[in-house]
C-alpha cells in the first residue's frame, strides 16, 4: 500500500497535542469518508493522520500498517484502532475503531433489508444484475492493484501462482496457503534477504504528535485484550447454551468467529473464504447473491468485509423460526458484526505494545511480503470465479483426483452481463471514474435492459 503514500515531515514546534474531541471528531470524518475498499481507505488516513495533521509520521505509519496486514480481519480498521491507540491508548483505539465501522454498517443494514424484501421485484433485480456486472471489474481492478505492489520479483510471482493452483484447482484452505505464503517469505529471508521484502517504512519513529506520549504498556493492553476476549467468547457460549450449534445463530457466530482468526490477507481474500463457505458449504446464499452484497458494500463507507453483514442479514432472514423475518435478519447482521469486529480490537490491543518494538524487523516485513504474493493469486482466483458465474448461467464441476475445474457451458453465456462489465471496464480501468458512479451506472444500465426487454 505503500505506493499511494507520501512522505510528510512537520517541525516539532508545529505539533500540538491531540484532544480527544478533536480526535473523535476526526475518526467520524474518515468512517464516514472511507469509501473505495482498503486502498482508498488506507489513503484517506495517510493524507488527513500523516499529511494534514501531522499526528504520526510515515515510518510509524507504514510500521502499523505492515502488523495490521499480517492479521486476519480487515486492514484498513485495525489500522484507524492502532493509530487511535497510539494517540490516546486503550478508550482511542476503541472509538477510532468503531467510528470507522459504524456508518457503513447502518447503511448496510438499511440495503440488506431492501434486498432481501424487494429483491424479487423485476425493476430491483435488473439494478442487481448490473452491479453485478461491476463488481466484477471491481475484482479485477484489485488484483491489479495489489499486483503491481506486491509482485516486484519472480519469487514473488511464483508465490502468487503458487496461491492461485492450490485454491483453484485443488480447492486449499485458505488458512493453509497463507500460513505456508508466511513460511516461504521467513525461509526466503533466511536464503536470500531481501528477495521478498519490500520496502517497508520501519525505522524508528520520527517527530509527530504520537511521539509526546508514550502508548497504554504491556499491562495495560493485556487488560483489554482480555475484555475484547470475553466480550468475543461469553455471548457467543451463552448463544450455543440456548439455541445450540445447529441453529442459524449458532452457525453465524461459530462461522465468523472462525473467519476472524483465519482470514488473512484483506477484504478480498476474506470474500473468497467466505463465499466457499456460505454459498457451497451452509448454503445461505447462491453465487450471485455474493457479488450483490460485494456491490452494496463497495457502495458504502467502511470496510469491504461489511458485506458479511449482508451474509448473516440473509442467513437469518431464510431460517426464522419463531420470529419475523425482519427481526431475525437485523439479529443476524448484528451478531456477525459482533463476532468479527470485536476479535480485530482484540488483535490490536494485544499486540500493538509487542509490534511497536519490532520496528526494523526485516523477517517480518519478508513473511508479510509473502502473503501479500499469495493473497494476489486467491484474489485472482474470487475473480475467475465471480465471472464464470456472472457470465454463465450453468458452471459444472469435473475432478481429476485432487484438481478440480470449473467448467462453464458455453451455450449459457449471457452477452447482456459481457457487455455490462466491458463498459464498467472501461469506466474504472480507463476513464477512471469513481467507484460509486460506475456501480450506480451499472444499476442504471442493468434497469435499461430490462425496461428495454
Amino acid at each position: 500500500m505503500s505506493a499511494v503514500l507520501h512522505t510528510a515531515a512537520a517541525p516539532a514546534a508545529t505539533i500540538p497535542a491531540v484532544g480527544f474531541g478533536e480526535a473523535t471528531r476526526t475518526w467520524l470524518r474518515i468512517g464516514l469518508l472511507s469509501f473505495g475498499g482498503p486502498a482508498g481507505q488506507i489513503a484517506l488516513m495517510h493524507k488527513v493522520l500523516v499529511e494534514e495533521k501531522h499526528w504520526v509520521d510515515e515510518a510509524r505509519f507504514l510500521h502499523a500498517l505492515n502488523y495490521c496486514m499480517l492479521l486476519p480481519g480487515p486492514e484498513a480498521q485495525q489500522l484507524a484502532t492502532y493509530v487511535g491507540w497510539l494517540l490516546h491508548g486503550i478508550r482511542g483505539g476503541v472509538v477510532a475503531g468503531l467510528l470507522f465501522i459504524l456508518p457503513g454498517a447502518l447503511v448496510m443494514l438499511a440495503l440488506a433489508g431492501l434486498y432481501a424484501g424487494y429483491a424479487d421485484l423485476a425493476l430491483v433485480g435488473a439494478a442487481f444484475f448490473g452491479i453485478k456486472a461491476a463488481v466484477l471489474v471491481v475484482v479485477v481492478e484489485a488484483v491489479l492493484r495489489i499486483g503491481r505492489r506486491a509482485l516486484k520479483s519472480r519469487a514473488a510471482v511464483a508465490v502468487a501462482v503458487a496461491a492461485f493452483v492450490a485454491i483453484f484447482f485443488l480447492n486449499a484452505p485458505f488458512p493453509l496457503i497463507v500460513l505456508s505464503a508466511a513460511a516461504i517469505g521467513t525461509l526466503l529471508h533466511q536464503l536470500r534477504p531481501g528477495l521478498l521484502a519490500g520496502t517497508a517504512g520501519h525505522g524508528p519513529a520520527g517527530t509527530s504528535a504520537v511521539d509526546r506520549r508514550p502508548p497504554s504498556g504491556a499491562r495495560g493492553a493485556f487488560i483489554a485484550a482480555t475484555v475484547c476476549l470475553v466480550l468475543w467468547v461469553a455471548p457467543i457460549a451463552l448463544l450455543l447454551a440456548f439455541v445450540g450449534p445447529d441453529n442459524v445463530f449458532g452457525q453465524i457466530a461459530l462461522f465468523f468467529s472462525k473467519m476472524a482468526v483465519v482470514t488473512f490477507g484483506g477484504a478480498y481474500a476474506v470474500l473468497s473464504y467466505v463465499a466457499q463457505q456460505a454459498v457451497d458449504g451452509f448454503g445461505w446464499l447462491a453465487p450471485g447473491e455474493m457479488l450483490d452484497g460485494l456491490g452494496l458494500a463497495e457502495t458504502t463507507p467502511g470496510p469491504l468485509i461489511l458485506v458479511t453483514q449482508f451474509v448473516g442479514f440473509l442467513a437469518a432472514w431464510r431460517e426464522a423460526e419463531g420470529m419475523s423475518p425482519w427481526v431475525a435478519g437485523t439479529a443476524g447482521a448484528a451478531l456477525t458484526l459482533w463476532v468479527t469486529f470485536v476479535p480485530c480490537f482484540l488483535w490490536i490491543f494485544l499486540g500493538a505494545p509487542f509490534i511497536e518494538r519490532l520496528r526494523g524487523n526485516r523477517a517480518l516485513d519478508a513473511a508479510l511480503s509473502a502473503i501479500t504474493a499469495a493473497v494476489v493469486g486467491v484474489v485472482l482466483n474470487l475473480g475467475v470465479w465471480f465471472a464464470l458465474h456472472v457470465f454463465f448461467a450453468t458452471v459444472d464441476e469435473a475432478r481429476f483426483g485432487p484438481v478440480r475445474l470449473l467448467v462453464p457451458a458455453w451455450a449459457s453465456v449471457d452477452p447482456a452481463a459481457l457487455g455490462l462489465s466491458l463498459l464498467a471496464a472501461i469506466a474504472l480501468l480507463r476513464l477512471k471514474l469513481p467507484m460509486p458512479a460506475v456501480l450506480a451506472g451499472s444499476a442504471a444500465a442493468g434497469v435499461a435492459l430490462a425496461l428495454a426487454g
